[in-house]
């Protein structure tokens, strides 16, 4: 098929992909009230029956933690956990429901490493995320500290970093260092960037990424991702022998 023929010509629609087959979520915002996500225990309860609708058996929230933002602790997320179970208990909801966290590597993290005081959800597994204007310099020193503490780092949404939308070698790098990758859902839609959803999907060609998560905070990412449910590369990834959510 010639060059122009290929641009006009549209691909077959897929059928909306089956996401039961994940079993669990690993990235969300569905504690009320403690970060930018869900704002009120009915949002979050509306929130977790579209994810049992979707098919999820668990989700794994992963409120932030951030020192100058999202003051969080394990207690707080804990406590709030604890809440949003009971209320889920009383709405008739199925879908089980952890908690760990989203920790922004800032300079109070290394601290939080050292006191080991971190909240983690599988084989010790750790979800951390970048600042988005560029990698912070005790990237490497961060990512060695938890590994020599006994944790395995999980970066969130790398495809989201447009510092390195050019430089795929840092990829190559982390992945080599042993750090697992993290892809959004809604980074397929092109909801970020036309960049990002390139990104995603050459790491989803290159077999880079280890979990595949959400990030939900509201309906809207909701929405999106059931926009998605007929992407190629949703229905590639999903059907990832080694993507670890279905270890969980």
């Amino acid at each position: 098929m010639g060059f122009f023929a290929k641009l006009f010509t549209k691909e077959p629609k897929l059928l909306p992909a089956d996401l039961s087959v994940l079993n669990t979520d690993i990235h969300s915002h569905f504690i009320p009230g403690i970060d930018d996500g869900s704002k009120s225990m009915e949002e979050t309860l509306i929130l977790l029956k579209e994810f049992q609708d979707f098919g999820y058996k668990k989700a794994i929230t992963t409120p932030h933690i951030m020192s100058d933002l999202y003051k969080n602790t394990p207690e707080i997320i804990l406590n709030g956990l604890a809440e949003v179970k009971k209320a889920a208990k009383e709405a008739g909801l199925t879908i089980e429901i952890e908690a760990a966290a989203e920790y922004y590597l800032d300079f109070e993290f290394e601290k939080l490493i050292e006191e080991k005081n971190l909240l983690t959800f599988g084989k010790n597994y750790l979800l951390f995320e970048l600042p988005f204007i560029a990698a912070p310099p005790n990237l490497k020193n961060s990512i060695f500290k938890l590994q020599t503490s006994g944790y395995q780092p999980i970066l969130a949404h790398p495809e989201r970093y447009s510092f390195w939308h050019h430089k795929f070698e840092n990829f190559y790098d982390l992945k080599e260092k042993g750090v697992l990758l993290q892809l959004n859902i809604n980074s397929l839609t092109g909801h970020y960037s036309f960049e990002t959803k390139k990104t995603a999907e050459r790491l989803i060609d290159e077999n880079m990424i280890d979990f595949f998560g959400s990030d939900c905070h509201n309906m809207n990412h909701v929405n999106l991702t059931k926009r998605c449910l007929t992407e190629s590369y949703l229905h590639k990834i999903i059907n990832y022998p080694k993507l670890l959510n279905k270890t969980l």
